[in-house]
């Protein structure tokens, strides 16, 4: 059986979606709360459901099923203050899990972020050499945490101390598609978009407080959620290739591109408006990021990533504009 955990999150959904497809059987696990959030899970067929507090006795009393954990489980929002929080999921939980992989050959696939990298000026370069790790400063609590964890696990593998028998972490740039709805200012722009666009006809970009970059030129490396799964599951399917890996597309486009394509989407003219960026996030507000991709590509992965246009279509045509806008 394969175990997902953060389920019923946006990544997790998405891929829970796809291995179902597959005909695997799936067991989820991830805190439910009291929103729609469950609504991600709804059309999938499970062969369990787990609490986060119960996942340990879970796994020990099915250690000769589990086959692969992927750990998509995470605090995750950028904007989160409570670090002794951030750093018990992230990191102590994530090396939990990680140690029981080693420990009863299962395999482990975890989501990193982008966010390690900071403001990017050591580069965009998945590096896996324990100095050039060492170089990237974070610009968050959230971005921190998982440069924490890549490095233990780097360092991990580096010295050969148990580890599972096939691991993979995903640098998971921007990623954006069906199913971030619960996550409301922490949604990729793309919605953010839609709903400005349909209910008040125009969006809202930020403005440009740095002197390369006019109004709305500054660039992300925008990753359709499907493509994130396709590369999950090419690295679940391939037991020789491990490492950590950036999951972008390789090109950055700016927000006026990815507003252009959401008013495309809707067949409506462009009408956008520049609002100042906030303050309490002006001195941390990354302007350009581009994940290398080569290193993937080494190993063997042969996909094409979807364009912008594509995808931003896809999303708005599909599911935004659907009367149920779930996967």
């Amino acid at each position: 059986m394969i175990v997902i955990t953060g389920a019923a999150g946006f990544i997790g959904s998405n891929l829970a979606a796809a291995l179902e497809k597959r005909g695997e059987p799936i067991v989820v696990c991830d805190h439910m709360g009291a929103g729609d959030k469950w609504r991600n899970l709804r059309a999938r067929e499970l062969a369990g459901f787990v609490a986060p507090d119960d996942l340990f006795e879970y796994l020990d009393s099915h250690r000769d099923d589990v086959e692969t954990i992927y750990h998509l489980g995470a605090i995750s929002s950028t904007t989160e203050t409570d670090v002794d929080l951030i750093m018990d999921v992230n990191v102590r939980l994530s090396g939990q899990l990680w140690d029981w992989c080693a420990s009863n050959q299962a395999n482990f696939i975890y989501a990193s972020s982008a966010a390690t990298y900071g403001g990017g000026e050591a580069g965009f370069g998945d590096d896996n050499e324990l100095g050039a790790m060492a170089k990237l400063e974070p610009l968050n609590p959230y971005g921190w945490s998982k440069h924490v964890f890549d490095r233990q696990v780097v360092r991990c593998v580096a010295e050969g101390r148990p580890a599972p028998p096939h691991w993979a972490g995903l640098k998971f740039f921007n990623v954006y598609g069906p199913n971030e709805y619960h996550k409301g200012g922490q949604q990729s722009v793309v919605p953010q978009i839609y709903e400005q666009a349909t209910h008040g006809g125009m969006a809202r970009l930020f403005q440009s407080h740095h002197p390369d970059y006019a109004d709305g030129g500054q660039m992300r490396d925008f990753i359709w959620v499907g493509d994130c799964v396709d590369v999950m599951s090419w690295l679940g399917d391939n037991a020789a290739v491990n490492g950590i890996f950036n999951c972008g597309t390789g090109t950055a486009r700016s927000f006026l591109d990815l507003a252009n394509a959401v008013f495309a989407a809707l067949e409506r003219p462009a009408n956008i408006h520049y609002i100042p960026t906030p303050e309490h996030i002006r001195d941390k507000y990354q302007y350009f990021t581009e994940a290398r991709m080569d290193r993937l590509r080494a190993a063997g992965y042969k996909a094409e990533f979807t364009t912008l246009e594509d995808g931003v279509g896809r999303y708005v045509t599909d599911y935004l504009s659907a009367d149920d806008p779930f996967l």
